[in-house]
C-alpha cells in the first residue's frame, strides 16, 4: 500500500519537529529493487557460528523493506522469512522501559554514553565509571532488560514480549531453537550480568536478567516487522500501521540519540558517516535504521563483518540513505 498523503507538518498538540516525506512511491519502489539487486550477489562477511542455531542460515538470504510513516511498504527479496531479532530488539526494549521509568531514570542507571569497544566487551565495564555505558552493548542491554516492571520473570517477560509486539504490529514468537541454542553459549552474559550486579547496575537476579534478554533476541521478525517498528520510531512512536501509540515521541528522540552514537558497536562513526542515520544492527543479519519523521530502512542478510554487522545490509542502507534523501546532515545551500 503507498501514503495516501504527503507528512506536511506535526500533528496538532504535536511539538515542531524536522520532518520531510519520502520520494514518490514509484520512485521508492525502483530504488528498493535496486538496492536488492545491487547488492544480493555480495559474499563477503561469515555466519555467526558462535551461536549454532545461527550458524545454519544460508549466506544467500537477503531481504529488504523501506516503511514510510503513512504505512506504505515496499519490499524486496527475501522480505517475509523470519530470522531472530537478536540485538536489534534493544532500542526497542530500551524504549519501553524509556517510558515505563522515564529517561533521566534511565539515563543514570544505564547511561547513553559509547564504549568504543565490542558489544560484549568486559573490559569497557571495568575501565568506565558508569559501568553499563550504554543500552545498545550487551551490559547495558541486561541491565535495561533487568528493569522491566514486574514483580516475576513472568511479568517482566510479559511486558518486553507485549511491547515489542506492538512495535511489529503483530503477536511475535520465539523461535525455541534459537532459545535454546543461545541459552547453552550465553555464559558470557552471564559473567557480564553478575559483573554488573557487583557494581550495582543489575536491578534484578542477573540470572534471569540474561534468560530474559536472552529470550527476546530470541524472538522471530521479518524485515517488514524491523520496517515498521523502524517506521514507529520515525513517527513519534506511532505504529504506522495500526496507527496505536506505543511510546510518546519524546521517548523516540532520546531512544534515537543512542542509536545515532552507539547503534552498530565499535563501527557506529563509520556508520553515521556513510548513512546519517540512527540504527541498529544485529548478529543474525537484521539493521533497522531510522529517518525521524519520515520513515525506517529494515535490511537481513546473515553474512556479518567483523563487528557483527551485516555486509549487504550496509551497504544496501547507506545506498538507500543516499538516493532517498535521508541523511540527517544533508543540506543545500538557502537560495
Amino acid at each position: 500500500m503507498d501514503a495516501p498523503t504527503p507528512n506536511n507538518g506535526p500533528r496538532a498538540g504535536e511539538p515542531t519537529i524536522s520532518t520531510g516525506s519520502l520520494p514518490a512511491a514509484e520512485r521508492v519502489r525502483t530504488l528498493v529493487d535496486e538496492a536488492w539487486d545491487r547488492y544480493r550477489h555480495l559474499d563477503e562477511g561469515r555466519l555467526a557460528d558462535y551461536i549454532p542455531a545461527l550458524a545454519r542460515a544460508q549466506p544467500a538470504w537477503f531481504g529488504i523493506c523501506v516503511a514510510g510513516v503513512h504505512g506504505a511498504l515496499y519490499a524486496a527479496g527475501d522480505a517475509d522469512r523470519e530470522f531472530s531479532i537478536q540485538s536489534v530488539s534493544k532500542p526497542f526494549v530500551y524504549a519501553l522501559v524509556c517510558q515505563a521509568l522515564g529517561g533521566d531514570e534511565l539515563r543514570a542507571r544505564v547511561g547513553v554514553n559509547a564504549t568504543g569497544l565490542p558489544f560484549n566487551s568486559v573490559m569497557a565495564i571495568e575501565l568506565n565509571e558508569a559501568r553499563t555505558m550504554n543500552p545498545m552493548v550487551n551490559g547495558g542491554a541486561i541491565a535495561t532488560t533487568s528493569l522491566a516492571p514486574g514483580d516475576t520473570p513472568d511479568e517482566k517477560w510479559e511486558f518486553i514480549h507485549e511491547g515489542l509486539s506492538r512495535f511489529a504490529g503483530r503477536r511475535l514468537s520465539v523461535d525455541p531453537e534459537v532459545y535454546d541454542s543461545e541459552r547453552a553459549t550465553n555464559q558470557r552474559n552471564q559473567g557480564i550480568a553478575r559483573l554488573l550486579q557487583g557494581y550495582g547496575r543489575m536491578y534484578c537476579d542477573p540470572v534471569e536478567a540474561t534468560d530474559l534478554y536472552t529470550r527476546q533476541c530470541a524472538l522471530n521478525v521479518t524485515v517488514r516487522d524491523l520496517a515498521v517498528m523502524g517506521a514507529t520510531l520515525a513517527d513519534g512512536g506511532v505504529n504506522p500501521v495500526t496507527r496505536e501509540r506505543v511510546i510518546d515521541s519524546d521517548r523516540c528522540q532520546r531512544v534515537l540519540a543512542v542509536l545515532a552514537t552507539a547503534g552498530l558497536y565499535e563501527r557506529s562513526g563509520d556508520w553515521l558517516f556513510d548513512t546519517g542515520l540512527p540504527g541498529k544492527s544485529g548478529v543474525s543479519g537484521g539493521i533497522v535504521t531510522v529517518a525521524p519523521g519520515k520513515g525506517s530502512i529494515a535490511t537481513f542478510s546473515p553474512l556479518l563483518d567483523a563487528a557483527g554487522n551485516s555486509v549487504r545490509g550496509c551497504h544496501a542502507t547507506g545506498f538507500l540513505s543516499e538516493q532517498l534523501g535521508l541523511n540527517l546532515f544533508a543540506s543545500a545551500p538557502a537560495v
